[in-house]
Protein backbone atom coordinates (compact mmCIF):
# COMPACT_ATOMS: atom_id res chain seq x y z
CA UNK A 1 0.00 0.00 0.00
CA UNK A 2 1.74 2.92 -1.07
CA UNK A 3 1.84 6.60 1.15
CA UNK A 4 -0.16 9.37 -0.49
CA UNK A 5 2.18 12.39 -1.52
CA UNK A 6 1.84 15.14 1.11
CA UNK A 7 -0.13 18.35 0.74
CA UNK A 8 2.93 20.60 1.86
CA UNK A 9 6.40 20.07 1.97
CA UNK A 10 6.66 19.46 5.45
CA UNK A 11 2.93 19.08 5.84
CA UNK A 12 1.73 21.74 8.83
CA UNK A 13 -0.26 19.40 11.37
CA UNK A 14 -2.85 22.12 11.43
CA UNK A 15 -5.50 19.15 12.14
CA UNK A 16 -4.47 17.95 15.23
CA UNK A 17 -7.12 17.66 18.02
CA UNK A 18 -9.92 16.55 15.40
CA UNK A 19 -11.50 13.80 15.42
CA UNK A 20 -12.37 12.84 11.83
CA UNK A 21 -14.82 9.82 10.86
CA UNK A 22 -14.47 8.59 6.99
CA UNK A 23 -16.77 6.45 5.18
CA UNK A 24 -15.63 3.82 2.87
CA UNK A 25 -11.90 3.98 4.24
CA UNK A 26 -11.16 0.64 2.90
CA UNK A 27 -11.60 1.77 -0.82
CA UNK A 28 -10.82 4.29 -3.58
CA UNK A 29 -10.46 7.64 -2.35
CA UNK A 30 -11.52 7.19 1.00
CA UNK A 31 -7.95 5.43 1.51
CA UNK A 32 -5.93 8.41 0.53
CA UNK A 33 -8.10 10.97 1.95
CA UNK A 34 -7.44 9.06 5.66
CA UNK A 35 -3.57 9.24 4.72
CA UNK A 36 -4.13 13.04 3.74
CA UNK A 37 -5.91 13.80 6.91
CA UNK A 38 -3.37 11.45 9.13
CA UNK A 39 -0.39 13.56 7.77
CA UNK A 40 -2.02 17.00 8.69
CA UNK A 41 -2.60 15.19 12.20
CA UNK A 42 -6.47 14.19 12.61
CA UNK A 43 -7.31 11.41 14.60
CA UNK A 44 -9.36 9.07 12.35
CA UNK A 45 -12.08 6.99 12.55
CA UNK A 46 -12.39 4.59 9.39
CA UNK A 47 -15.26 3.25 8.57
CA UNK A 48 -16.36 0.47 6.24
CA UNK A 49 -17.61 -2.50 5.18
CA UNK A 50 -14.16 -4.59 4.94
CA UNK A 51 -12.42 -5.38 8.19
CA UNK A 52 -9.38 -6.92 6.78
CA UNK A 53 -8.55 -3.43 4.94
CA UNK A 54 -9.67 -1.30 7.14
CA UNK A 55 -7.38 -2.64 9.78
CA UNK A 56 -4.05 -2.42 7.26
CA UNK A 57 -4.88 1.11 6.79
CA UNK A 58 -5.02 1.72 10.85
CA UNK A 59 -1.89 -0.32 11.15
CA UNK A 60 0.02 1.70 8.15
CA UNK A 61 -1.13 5.36 9.77
CA UNK A 62 -0.51 4.49 13.13
CA UNK A 63 3.06 3.43 12.21
CA UNK A 64 3.22 7.09 10.45
CA UNK A 65 2.61 8.35 14.09
CA UNK A 66 -1.32 9.36 14.07
CA UNK A 67 -4.27 7.66 15.64
CA UNK A 68 -6.78 5.84 13.66
CA UNK A 69 -9.10 3.02 14.60
CA UNK A 70 -10.93 0.92 12.29
CA UNK A 71 -15.27 0.39 12.75
CA UNK A 72 -16.47 -1.92 10.56
CA UNK A 73 -19.88 -1.07 9.10
CA UNK A 74 -22.44 -0.20 6.57
CA UNK A 75 -23.50 3.06 6.88
CA UNK A 76 -26.44 2.94 4.06
CA UNK A 77 -28.13 1.03 7.46
CA UNK A 78 -28.83 3.90 9.40
CA UNK A 79 -28.57 2.01 12.83
CA UNK A 80 -25.23 1.35 11.70
CA UNK A 81 -24.17 4.75 11.33
CA UNK A 82 -25.76 5.92 14.64
CA UNK A 83 -24.05 3.10 16.20
CA UNK A 84 -20.46 3.94 15.11
CA UNK A 85 -21.64 8.09 15.73
CA UNK A 86 -22.05 7.16 19.16
CA UNK A 87 -19.16 4.66 20.14
CA UNK A 88 -16.98 7.41 18.62
CA UNK A 89 -18.50 9.90 21.32
CA UNK A 90 -18.17 7.15 23.85
CA UNK A 91 -14.36 6.60 22.76
CA UNK A 92 -12.88 10.19 22.32
CA UNK A 93 -15.33 12.27 23.60
CA UNK A 94 -16.15 14.74 19.95
CA UNK A 95 -16.38 13.78 16.15
CA UNK A 96 -15.85 16.89 14.97
CA UNK A 97 -16.06 15.85 11.28
CA UNK A 98 -17.29 13.46 9.10
CA UNK A 99 -15.97 12.40 5.33
CA UNK A 100 -18.27 10.21 3.77
CA UNK A 101 -17.53 8.71 0.31
CA UNK A 102 -21.15 8.81 -1.85
CA UNK A 103 -19.26 7.51 -5.14
CA UNK A 104 -20.59 4.20 -5.61
CA UNK A 105 -21.16 3.64 -9.32
CA UNK A 106 -22.24 1.14 -11.53
CA UNK A 107 -23.05 0.56 -14.83
CA UNK A 108 -23.68 4.45 -16.49
CA UNK A 109 -26.77 2.85 -18.50
CA UNK A 110 -30.05 2.73 -16.23
CA UNK A 111 -31.57 0.30 -18.22
CA UNK A 112 -29.36 -2.02 -17.46
CA UNK A 113 -29.87 -1.90 -13.62
CA UNK A 114 -32.17 -3.77 -11.77
CA UNK A 115 -34.26 -2.58 -9.24
CA UNK A 116 -32.78 -4.12 -6.75
CA UNK A 117 -29.29 -2.60 -8.22
CA UNK A 118 -30.80 0.68 -8.68
CA UNK A 119 -31.78 0.95 -5.03
CA UNK A 120 -28.60 -0.44 -3.82
CA UNK A 121 -26.62 2.19 -5.61
CA UNK A 122 -29.34 4.99 -4.00
CA UNK A 123 -28.91 3.34 -0.53
CA UNK A 124 -25.32 3.63 -1.51
CA UNK A 125 -24.97 7.47 -2.23
CA UNK A 126 -28.05 9.01 -1.36
CA UNK A 127 -29.58 7.60 1.87
CA UNK A 128 -26.29 7.16 3.38
CA UNK A 129 -25.72 10.99 2.78
CA UNK A 130 -29.05 11.98 4.06
CA UNK A 131 -28.62 9.58 7.02
CA UNK A 132 -25.21 11.11 8.18
CA UNK A 133 -26.61 14.52 7.87
CA UNK A 134 -29.57 13.99 9.56
CA UNK A 135 -27.65 12.04 12.39
CA UNK A 136 -25.10 15.08 12.79
CA UNK A 137 -28.39 17.67 13.26
CA UNK A 138 -29.80 16.00 15.49
CA UNK A 139 -27.01 14.04 17.64
CA UNK A 140 -23.66 17.07 17.01
CA UNK A 141 -24.83 19.85 15.85
CA UNK A 142 -21.55 21.32 16.05
CA UNK A 143 -20.01 18.91 13.76
CA UNK A 144 -19.19 19.47 9.80
CA UNK A 145 -19.80 17.11 6.83
CA UNK A 146 -17.97 16.55 3.42
CA UNK A 147 -19.32 14.33 0.90
CA UNK A 148 -17.33 13.60 -1.96
CA UNK A 149 -19.84 12.63 -4.77
CA UNK A 150 -20.30 10.24 -7.57
CA UNK A 151 -17.81 11.23 -10.19
CA UNK A 152 -18.57 13.74 -12.77
CA UNK A 153 -17.37 11.38 -15.36
CA UNK A 154 -20.68 8.96 -14.59
CA UNK A 155 -23.34 10.09 -16.89
CA UNK A 156 -26.40 8.76 -17.58
CA UNK A 157 -29.68 9.01 -15.60
CA UNK A 158 -28.71 7.81 -12.05
CA UNK A 159 -25.00 9.86 -12.21
CA UNK A 160 -27.21 13.16 -13.06
CA UNK A 161 -29.99 11.81 -10.90
CA UNK A 162 -27.92 11.22 -7.80
CA UNK A 163 -25.49 14.66 -8.11
CA UNK A 164 -28.54 16.69 -8.02
CA UNK A 165 -30.01 14.51 -5.06
CA UNK A 166 -26.65 15.79 -3.37
CA UNK A 167 -26.67 19.22 -4.12
CA UNK A 168 -30.01 19.26 -2.99
CA UNK A 169 -29.13 17.88 0.05
CA UNK A 170 -26.06 20.58 0.82
CA UNK A 171 -28.76 23.25 -0.03
CA UNK A 172 -31.38 21.98 2.55
CA UNK A 173 -28.67 20.87 5.59
CA UNK A 174 -26.74 23.96 5.34
CA UNK A 175 -30.12 26.25 5.51
CA UNK A 176 -30.59 23.97 8.90
CA UNK A 177 -27.28 25.00 10.45
CA UNK A 178 -24.97 21.97 9.52
CA UNK A 179 -22.02 22.96 7.94
CA UNK A 180 -22.12 20.49 4.81
CA UNK A 181 -19.81 20.57 1.63
CA UNK A 182 -19.84 18.55 -1.86
CA UNK A 183 -17.05 17.78 -3.71
CA UNK A 184 -17.50 16.00 -7.04
CA UNK A 185 -13.95 14.56 -9.20
CA UNK A 186 -14.02 14.38 -12.27
CA UNK A 187 -13.13 10.84 -12.65
CA UNK A 188 -12.64 7.44 -10.26
CA UNK A 189 -9.87 6.72 -7.86
CA UNK A 190 -6.78 5.74 -9.82
CA UNK A 191 -4.32 3.22 -8.53
CA UNK A 192 -1.44 6.04 -8.61
CA UNK A 193 -2.08 8.05 -5.14
CA UNK A 194 -0.34 11.12 -6.64
CA UNK A 195 -3.06 11.24 -9.69
CA UNK A 196 -5.62 11.57 -6.73
CA UNK A 197 -3.99 14.04 -4.70
CA UNK A 198 -6.33 16.94 -5.90
CA UNK A 199 -9.35 15.07 -3.76
CA UNK A 200 -7.25 14.56 -0.81
CA UNK A 201 -6.08 18.75 -0.79
CA UNK A 202 -9.84 19.73 -0.95
CA UNK A 203 -11.20 17.38 1.99
CA UNK A 204 -8.19 18.17 3.92
CA UNK A 205 -8.48 21.68 3.25
CA UNK A 206 -12.13 22.26 4.12
CA UNK A 207 -11.31 20.04 7.15
CA UNK A 208 -9.11 22.95 8.17
CA UNK A 209 -10.34 25.69 10.97
CA UNK A 210 -9.81 28.50 8.69
CA UNK A 211 -12.00 27.86 6.21
CA UNK A 212 -14.50 26.65 8.99
CA UNK A 213 -16.76 29.65 7.31
CA UNK A 214 -16.94 27.84 4.09
CA UNK A 215 -20.11 26.02 3.55
CA UNK A 216 -23.13 25.11 1.41
CA UNK A 217 -20.66 24.86 -1.58
CA UNK A 218 -20.63 22.05 -4.37
CA UNK A 219 -16.98 22.05 -5.57
CA UNK A 220 -15.75 20.30 -8.16
CA UNK A 221 -11.91 18.92 -8.27
CA UNK A 222 -10.45 18.52 -11.61
CA UNK A 223 -8.14 15.47 -11.81
CA UNK A 224 -5.79 13.94 -14.12
CA UNK A 225 -6.54 11.97 -16.47
CA UNK A 226 -5.69 8.55 -16.41
CA UNK A 227 -4.42 6.99 -20.09
CA UNK A 228 -5.24 3.30 -21.02
CA UNK A 229 -1.52 2.31 -20.95
CA UNK A 230 -1.44 3.23 -17.46
CA UNK A 231 -4.74 1.38 -16.53
CA UNK A 232 -3.34 -1.81 -17.46
CA UNK A 233 -0.21 -1.61 -15.19
CA UNK A 234 -3.32 -1.40 -12.16
CA UNK A 235 -4.26 -4.69 -10.14
CA UNK A 236 -7.33 -6.27 -11.39
CA UNK A 237 -9.30 -4.60 -7.85
CA UNK A 238 -8.01 -1.39 -8.79
CA UNK A 239 -8.72 -1.20 -12.72
CA UNK A 240 -12.43 -2.68 -11.69
CA UNK A 241 -12.81 0.22 -9.34
CA UNK A 242 -11.67 2.98 -11.89
CA UNK A 243 -13.33 1.39 -15.25
CA UNK A 244 -17.41 1.12 -15.34
CA UNK A 245 -18.89 -2.81 -15.05
CA UNK A 246 -18.94 -4.41 -18.54
CA UNK A 247 -23.01 -4.17 -19.98
CA UNK A 248 -24.13 -8.36 -19.10
CA UNK A 249 -24.34 -10.27 -21.97
CA UNK A 250 -27.36 -11.66 -23.66
CA UNK A 251 -27.99 -15.46 -23.11
CA UNK A 252 -27.96 -17.31 -26.41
Amino acid sequence: MTQVLPILHPTPRFLEGQVIAITAADRGFGRVMAQGLADAGATLVLVGKMGEQLAGLASLIERSGATAIPMQADVSVPLDWIKVQKRIVEIFGALQGVVHSADKRTHPSLTLLSENEWMDLFQANMKSSVGIAQTLLQRLPGSWLTIVGPHLDEGGLQGNTLRGGLRGLVDSAHSEGLRINLLLPSRSPSGEDELNIGVVNAVTALASPALMHLTGMCIDVPLPVVQRSDLDQLSPEHRANFLPPEPPRSEP
